[in-house]
């Protein structure tokens, strides 16, 4: 069940016992001042440890909560539900603390002692006010965290959208060519398209290696059909990474951006390789010592700097035209 409401990270838990603490820390500041019988360390320890306590419990009690029993009732009963335990977390917290604390002689416990009850059922109302108040903190942050991936997600499929009419018109312009040429060979490059678009029809941006490469070598077959089988794919072993995700149209833009613009009608050779934290596409193909990223290149490193994988170079080795994506994270 993946409700908003119920989503509090380690990292939020983190900070909550920390400005527990220190919340704690502070209230003993005021019992030290206050009082010449509680100017001792023992106040600062006693007031910053129940702080923890009661934030460790509300960390148990609401984790629990919040995994295992509200995702199982209506949610109309959700903050009966979280008043019970936040309240369990300030008054549970309270009592560990000076049943804890009891064993030492402190002057602060021997003031308290009379009505500690009192104190524990008091908290335990206050906590449940700051975990109100911390609820709708949270909610808040997760729902602009929810926004910001929609607004991601649609820039995301903007650029894919403007993608699919980019490799289409290509495509039928091909088979356009074939048509009165030579009818099997355009019917063979019809079937191909279809099976590349089943692929491309995934609503997912990020895609596995493998899907990835699949739909390139369906891809080259396409182009083969209209290049008489004069581009050459060779595709180093990636068995190790093939489930590593990958954004859509990304190796494929490569190798369609080296056919475009690399092959004078001898044989082109491309090879994908793997190295490190880089997906590298070579051909040897016509060399462009400055290329211009036009609209697939600048939309596949828009894609990488959206989804903050990497960013695309080039490099010119050995007469060889070579586009690197670079991954931040090591495969």
């Amino acid at each position: 069940m993946n409700i908003v409401e119920l989503k509090i990270s380690p990292k939020d838990w983190l900070y909550i016992i920390i400005i527990g603490a220190f919340f704690g820390f502070f209230i003993s500041l005021c019992f030290y001042f206050l009082s010449y019988d509680l100017q001792n360390i023992s106040t600062i320890i006693f007031s910053t440890s129940t702080a923890i306590f009661i934030s460790l419990f509300a960390f148990f009690l609401i984790t629990i909560s919040n995994k295992f029993i509200l995702p199982k009732v209506k949610k109309k009963f959700w903050y009966l539900i979280s008043f019970i335990f936040s309240f369990l977390s300030g008054f549970v917290g309270f009592s560990f603390s000076f049943l804890l604390f009891s064993f030492a002689d402190l002057k602060i416990l021997n003031i308290i002692s009379p009505f500690w009850i009192y104190i524990s059922i008091t908290i335990g109302f206050l906590t449940f006010l700051v975990g109100l108040i911390l609820h709708q903190f949270i909610s808040m942050k997760y729902k602009n965290e929810e926004i910001k991936n929609q607004i991601l997600e649609t820039k995301l499929k903007a650029l894919e959208n403007e993608l699919n009419p980019h490799f289409l018109f290509n495509a039928l312009n091909s088979v356009s060519e074939l048509i009165y040429q030579d009818q099997k060979k355009a019917e063979n490059a019809v079937i191909q398209i279809s099976k590349f678009l089943r692929n491309a029809i995934n609503k997912e941006s990020l895609i596995t290696l493998e899907t990835e490469l699949s739909m390139v070598k369906t891809y080259v077959n396409i182009e083969n059909v209209r290049f008489d089988e004069k581009i050459v794919l060779k595709i180093d072993d990636f068995e190790e990474f093939k489930d590593i995700k990958v954004p859509k149209f990304s190796i494929q833009l490569l190798v369609e951006n080296a056919i475009k613009h690399g092959f004078i009608g001898a044989i082109i050779n491309i090879n994908i390789k793997f190295d490190k934290n880089s997906i590298i596409v070579i051909n040897d193909g016509k060399i462009t010592t400055n290329p211009k990223f036009g609209t697939g290149l600048s939309n596949l490193q828009k894609r990488l700097e959206l989804q903050k994988i990497g960013n695309l170079e080039f490099e010119i080795e050995n007469e060889k035209m070579k586009f690197i994506i670079k991954i931040k994270d090591k495969f």
